[in-house]
């Protein structure tokens, strides 16, 4: 097994570290505290090739792999979880499925746009009453003449209110059960489509809404792949948003890290630096440690894509269910250690805090993961088919 990055992915890290450092880090506290959407950063991380890591270069893709794209979403996130949540809405969620399942004619329409973020992308799969059990959703496209008509609604879509598409899952035939939900790629400008921001804890600089669909007129080619491929296209957009959450949740840990890193060697108490004092150790080799083997299986599981193996679900489950554990702890460690410090909102521990507890929530919950692991080892429902 080969546990060192190339030359090429070591330099597109420490760029994206840069470009972190510069870009990101002074502004994240503001854009979180004024609920700013930051559109002109994704659009320069658009510009630098950010979101097509695993898109074919005819597409305008890098087409340099998943491994890439982790280390990419990993850097970002330390400094803001809130624009990391962009490697989804641009790429893993959106470009990335119509690649692997749309015409070429929307391949070539729409790919391009969602990964230079010179059009603003989301996927709206969440309902009121369709969270994990997704294929209770309601929303409904009839057939009409060569199109379709949209009604329903959904709910905590991130960058809804401010995309420019949305890959949307709907039920063409519900009498067809799980064969009867579709996919479509929506013009959000087009009437019939309303959206209203909801207010959150944490990630604040990423804007989360509902949205409700009024007898939306789609065209025909807004279907993407045949009607009935929905649960095909959603569990497998599932199976790569995952890996960059969990990339994510990785560089969000590492924040954590970081700050209790230099508030342990910079505060003094009792004559000496914080660090010395073995509560505080053993508090900083926990959160190194878990760290570490979070990154590994978000790793191996990116590796494992980039060997062709896209349904890897079962090692996604397990980089994505570590991570979020991993990521709540090492912000809970980060705030006993800084103590009023990580309390206050002038540093930023306490945004970390609110942000961390979002990658247990999201792209499967810790107990959606937890199961379909358990299902697997059981040997009741093989989470790799």
């Amino acid at each position: 097994m080969e546990f060192e990055l190339s030359d090429e992915l070591q330099a597109m890290k420490s760029a994206a570290r840069t470009f972190t450092e510069k870009e990101i880090i002074p502004h994240a506290g503001a854009w979180d505290e004024e609920h700013v959407f930051p559109l002109d950063v994704i659009r320069k991380m658009g510009e630098l090739g950010y979101f097509g890591c695993p898109i074919a270069e005819q597409y305008g893709g890098t087409e340099v792999g998943y491994l890439a794209q982790c280390l990419l979403c990993e850097e970002v996130s330390r400094g803001s979880s809130s624009v990391r949540v962009a490697f989804n809405t641009q790429c893993m969620g959106t470009a990335l499925s119509i690649m692997l399942h749309g015409s070429e004619e929307q391949k070539q329409r729409w790919i391009p746009p969602l990964i230079s973020a010179e059009k603003i992308g989301c996927f709206a799969i969440t309902e009121p009453n369709a969270g994990s059990d997704v294929l209770a959703m309601r929303a409904t496209a009839r057939k009409d003449g060569d199109g379709y008509v949209l009604n329903g609604s959904k709910t905590w879509i991130s960058f809804a209110s401010k995309a420019d598409l949305a890959l949307t899952y709907a039920y063409t035939d519900r009498a067809k059960g799980s064969k009867g939900l579709s996919a479509f790629v929506i013009d959000m400008h087009v009437d019939g489509v309303t959206t209203s921001v909801l207010d959150k804890l944490g990630t604040r600089a990423s804007p989360t809404s509902e949205i409700a669909f009024d007898e939306v007129r789609l065209p025909a080619d807004a279907l993407l792949g045949p009607e009935g491929a929905g649960v095909k296209i959603v569990f497998s957009s599932l199976n790569q948003t995952r890996l960059s959450c969990a990339a994510g949740g990785v560089g969000l840990a590492q924040a954590c890290l970081d700050a209790a890193l230099q508030y342990c060697n910079e505060r003094e108490q009792f004559g000496q630096a914080v660090g010395k004092f073995q509560m505080n150790q053993t508090l900083i080799a926990e959160m190194a440690a878990e760290i570490e083997a979070a990154r590994l299986l978000t790793y191996r599981a990116a590796w494992q894509k980039d060997q062709g193996q896209l349904g890897n679900v079962l090692e996604t489950c397990y980089a994505k269910y570590i991570t979020g554990l991993t990521v709540t702890r090492c912000a809970e460690r980060a705030m006993r250690i800084l103590g009023a410090y990580g309390y206050s909102t002038e540093y930023p521990v306490a945004r970390y805090y609110r942000d961390a507890i979002l990658y247990q929530i999201v792209e499967g919950t810790t107990n959606i993961q937890q199961m379909i692991i358990a299902q697997d080892q059981l040997g009741y429902r093989k989470a790799n088919r």
